[in-house]
């Protein structure tokens, strides 16, 4: 017989709290997400772009379809969000998606993250297509575990119709278990692979191995998997082979993902979200190699009650990768910024980087953007990683106004 899991005490407080209160908004609205088919897109990276991907397959092939994900919502046009979160408060869950239903829409595409998934906040939401994407160490300062991480990932996969998992993931085999109705796929393993695959600066190449044809207009590696499951997305909901390839073409960009900045000067500047070790793995590798000259990584790691264990990781990573380490805040909250930018740097070091050299810590990010800026020649590539499409940075005193695309065009246009 096996042994059960003890819930912790704590859990055994708020649980009852979150589906009490999940349940209320959810029966106050009218459980709202049961008049739409539901895609639900959980992952530690990749949520954002494949969520939009499978949005904009839908929408572009007639399908009318509503989306709900960290940087946006709506149906036909896309409602910025302005909270500091992926999945929603309940109340304000439910209110937007009663809005995407009575918009007409058939379809619903919706990330979840662990948090919202811990905390029922999916209560009454009806999920007939679960999406993995991947999962790496994330958000351990709320579940401690890495097993509680993944588990409360699983939970959606388990009240799931059918699930769609990356096959290349170490955790595939537990979603597998989830769910009796799947398909896999991956680069190296699954049921749907990519083959011939082919990484351009401005897209992704690639055939499936059952002979569709993809070309994706967002760059990196890590797009092909993003596509991948989006293609066995459009296959489950009966897409044509046609509207799946086309809808994934029309997907132009996804705000704060791989956006590059134009402003006239003679080096590559682009913005992303990446903020987790895994994210700078796949990201960093296929920039070193599209880059002619340096490549100039801009980054910093969020402070407060959040992990703190993948800051050395992502400088180890930063520093074996990229040419010049600019290390900057990024939400430090109530954490010193110098003691987040050190235990980064110690990470940075193992690689071989060196302080002032190679290595720079600038506390204020728009200083720092401006130096990693002007530090940066002909053919070089300056990556700005971790804030994204966020309209806020947070600091001891509270959230202040800020915008990463303002501040890197404003410091191209003053050098």
């Amino acid at each position: 017989m096996g042994i059960k899991e003890k819930i912790p005490f704590y859990d055994s407080l708020v649980i009852p709290y979150h589906v009490g209160k999940a349940a209320l908004f959810g029966t106050l609205k009218g459980f709202p997400g049961k008049r739409m088919t539901v895609i639900g897109v959980t992952g530690t990276n990749g949520k954002t772009t494949t969520s939009f991907m499978i949005w904009k397959m839908l929408n572009n092939s007639g399908r009318k379809a509503g989306v709900m994900t960290t940087v946006g919502w709506g149906v036909d046009e896309i409602h910025e969000q302005m909270e500091h979160m992926t999945t929603v408060d309940v109340n304000l869950l439910n209110e937007r998606i009663k809005k995407i239903a009575d918009a007409g829409a058939e379809y619903l595409v919706l990330e979840l993250t662990s948090h919202a998934l811990s905390q029922h906040r999916d209560l009454g939401i009806p999920i007939d297509v679960a999406v993995m994407t991947n999962v790496t160490h994330e958000h351990l300062d709320y579940h401690k575990t890495f097993e509680r991480y993944r588990d409360a990932k699983r939970k959606l996969f388990k009240k799931a119709k059918f699930g769609i998992i990356n096959a290349d993931d170490p955790s595939a085999g537990y979603f597998e278990s989830d769910v009796e109705k799947h398909v896999t796929y991956g680069i190296k393993y699954g049921d749907l692979k990519a083959e011939k695959i082919k990484l351009r600066p401005d897209g992704v190449e690639y055939v499936t191995s059952d002979g569709l044809k993809v070309k994706t207009r967002i760059a990196g590696q890590f797009n092909v998997s993003n596509s991948l499951a989006c293609v066995a997305v459009g296959r489950r909901l009966g897409l044509s082979d046609k509207e799946i390839a086309d809808g994934i073409y029309a997907l132009t960009e996804v705000e704060g993902r791989m956006v590059k900045i134009d402003e006239g000067q003679d080096f590559t500047a682009i913005m992303d979200y990446a903020h987790t070790p895994d994210a700078f793995e796949k990201l960093l590798p296929d920039m070193k190699k599209a880059t002619t000259g340096r490549l100039i990584v801009m980054f910093g790691s969020a402070g407060g009650r959040r992990d703190p264990s993948k800051r050395k990781p992502m400088g180890v990573i930063a520093g074996k990768y990229a040419d010049i380490v600019v290390l900057t805040e990024e939400d430090d909250r109530d954490t010193p910024g110098e003691e987040i930018l050190e235990m980064i740097a110690e990470g940075a070091r193992e690689s071989g980087k060196k302080d002032g050299k190679d290595l720079i810590k600038i506390l204020d990010r728009p200083s720092a953007i401006y130096e990693a800026c002007k530090m940066a020649k002909k053919g070089d590539t300056v990556l700005f990683l971790g804030k994204g499409n966020e309209k806020t940075i947070e600091r001891a005193d509270g959230a202040h106004a800020y915008y990463e695309l303002d501040e890197i065009k404003k410091a191209l246009k003053k050098l």
